[in-house]
Order: C-alpha cells, then sequence, then structure tokens
C-alpha cells in the first residue's frame, strides 16, 4: 500500500477508505511479451468499493500527458450479503478525458470477488478481474516512523539517522489484503510510442458532479512528497499539471531530507522522472521499477535512498511469496481478512 498513507497522517481521501488508492503495476504478462498487464489496488480494507466512485486506468500514449485510453471500474451497491458487482468500460481519445465512466463496455455486471477464488472474467482480448486480493506492497512502517517521525511531527521532514538503521526488519503487510482491478490485454491496443505514461485515478459523486478524490503514479511519491495541506489539492490535480504546481515543494522537501541544492533536487527530480507523477512503462524493455513496477521491488528502499540522497541504509526487506505467475497475479486473500 504504497501511497496508503500521506504525512504519517493516514487519514484516507475525503475520510473514506474506499476512495483510497494504494498501488499501480504495469508489466508483460509472464510468458507472453505480445500483452501488459495493469493493475490498481484500492481500499486496503479489501471490502465492497464505492457504489457511486469511478475507479479508473489512465494510459497517455504520446507523451502530452493527456489521458488517451481509460480503463473504468464502476460499482454496484453492496447486496445485504456483501456481494458486489462491477462493470469495465474503455474509453479513447478525447472521450477518454471525461471524469465518467464512458466508451466501450467490456466487462458487465460481473461478480467481485471477497472469498479465495478470483472470479476471472475473459472478455474477448481481454481478461478482467476485481476483488479482494492479497497485497503484495511490503514494507516497515514501524522504521519509517524511526526515520521521519521522531519528533512527532505529522509530516515528513528532516530524516534521523544518528548513525544508525531505523529499520526493525519487520515487513507490516505480511497478511494484509487489498482490493484489487486487474486488466490483461495486447500491448499493441495501447500503442506505445515507445513508452506509456499511467496513473489510477479515484472520482466519486458529490453534490451531482465528480470529484477527484484520490491518483497513483510512482509508488509513494505522493505520501512522501505530500503535506496534511496539500494532499487534497495533489489527489485532485492533473499530471499535465504537476511540473508547475509541485516542483518547487518537491525541490523545498528534498532540500530538508537529503541536503538537496535546489539545483541538484531540480536535476534529481528529472533524471527520476517523478513529475509529471506518473508511472513510465516501456513494454519494449523488461519490466522493473521505474519501468513499470512489478511485485519484487522494494520501492520504498528507492524512495527513502531518492529522498535522504542515499544515505539511509536498505530495508532488508524480501518481496511477498504467495504472488501468482497467472491472471490475477496477486495472491489469494488471507482468510483473516476475507469476506
Amino acid at each position: 500500500m504504497s501511497n496508503h498513507f500521506t504525512g504519517l497522517s493516514l487519514g484516507p481521501p475525503l475520510g473514506d477508505q474506499r476512495l483510497d488508492l494504494c498501488d499501480l503495476y504495469a508489466f508483460g504478462a509472464p510468458g507472453d511479451p505480445s500483452r501488459t498487464v495493469l493493475i490498481l489496488n484500492a481500499n486496503p480494507n479489501a471490502d465492497a468499493l464505492h457504489p457511486d466512485a469511478v475507479y479508473r486506468l489512465n494510459i497517455d500514449n504520446d507523451g502530452d500527458y493527456l489521458t488517451d485510453i481509460a480503463f473504468s471500474w464502476v460499482f454496484s451497491p453492496p447486496a445485504a450479503d456483501g456481494s458486489q458487482t462491477y462493470s469495465v468500460f474503455m474509453a479513447t481519445g478525447t472521450e477518454s478525458r471525461s471524469p465518467e465512466a464512458v466508451g466501450t463496455r467490456i466487462v458487465s455486471d460481473a461478480a467481485v470477488s471477497f472469498g479465495p477464488q478470483a472470479n476471472v472474467i475473459s472478455s474477448g482480448d481481454y481478461k478482467v478481474a476485481a476483488g479482494s486480493r492479497s497485497d503484495a506492497f511490503f514494507f516497515d512502517f514501524d522504521g519509517i516512523k524511526n526515520l521521519f517521525d521522531t519528533s512527532g511531527n505529522r509530516n515528513f521532514t528532516a530524516p534521523h539517522l544518528d548513525g544508525q538503521s531505523p529499520w526493525t526488519g519487520v515487513d507490516s503487510n505480511t497478511t494484509a489484503n487489498v482490493f484489487s482491478m486487474a486488466i490483461e490485454l495486447p500491448t499493441a491496443e495501447l500503442a506505445p510510442r515507445p513508452e506509456l505514461h499511467i496513473w489510477g485515478r479515484c472520482s466519486v459523486l458529490r453534490d451531482g458532479e465528480l470529484v477527484h478524490a484520490d491518483r497513483a503514479g510512482h509508488p509513494s511519491v505522493s505520501s512522501f512528497f505530500n503535506t496534511d495541506d496539500t494532499k487534497e489539492e495533489y489527489n485532485a490535480g492533473e499530471p499535465v499539471n504537476d511540473r508547475a504546481r509541485w516542483t518547487d515543494q518537491f525541490v523545498h522537501l528534498l532540500g530538508h531530507t537529503g541536503g538537496y541544492t535546489p539545483e541538484e533536487a531540480i536535476t534529481a527530480l528529472d533524471e527520476h522522472g517523478i513529475l509529471p507523477d506518473v508511472l513510465h512503462f516501456d513494454p519494449s524493455k523488461p519490466a522493473a521499477y521505474p519501468n513499470g513496477r512489478t511485485f519484487t521491488e522494494d520501492v520504498i528502499d528507492i524512495r527513502v535512498a531518492f529522498l535522504t540522497k542515499n544515505e539511509a541504509p536498505p530495508t532488508g526487506l524480501t518481496p511477498h511469496a504467495d504472488t501468482l505467475d497467472r491472471f490475477p497475479y496477486l495472491g489469494d486473500p488471507h482468510p483473516a481478512a476475507a469476506s
């Protein structure tokens, strides 16, 4: 759940856990280089998603950071027994930039899987799934608090290294579940040139119109670079505006956390492709963050090294062993949290 905490305040978007986007993944389908897998995870409670929300995967394939292809998930109100259905729409071109769930319906009223067996839907060349799965994200939350929060400040400031490792060696997420929305499709339909820019979006109906509640791009960027005062504006923003709006704040933070000069910070942000905050993926190359993202990269290790200018030691954690080599790729949900 790499975007599941912001400035250690742990407040979900608009106060609703169902609107919380956790992780975004993009990689080639194992054994079939002609297909791409995209996964957007939300709601760390792994229960029903918001029936008045649109959960979306946005893809820019021409480098202008405007959506060219969008896959939108919408969910029914939960039934009395907790069951829920969902539909998925695919939109292209200018239609894909509408906040509504528009375009061609590729899945209609499919059952969400809350039990151990994933409900995989085949629709033409697409495979689609939605439901509770084992969370692949691994992180040492107590170590993060040791590193950045010894003063009790709710927002990230200068790290507290003191010559000692902050890490506890304990993975805080070994039995966690998450609500996962996954799609696998022919890479050619995404038309990469050669790189795709991908970001997740969650919008919810408020007073008759959709309000952008959360977004997901680079793992843990929103969590570490925002403050309690700016996270709502950031979550509502569009990547195309990121550089103009957020560069100064990001540069300022890097000065605190890593002693970067302004010039060094801008160079580092550009080298790592942090702004705009989108996941970069060239499907012609092996997937491993920052080219896409799989389940094995220690993204907290990568992000903390970036923040501290490589002064923080590695976390020493290892990936979860319950992921699958078949769609929907995330492991079966842990029984304690399955419904």
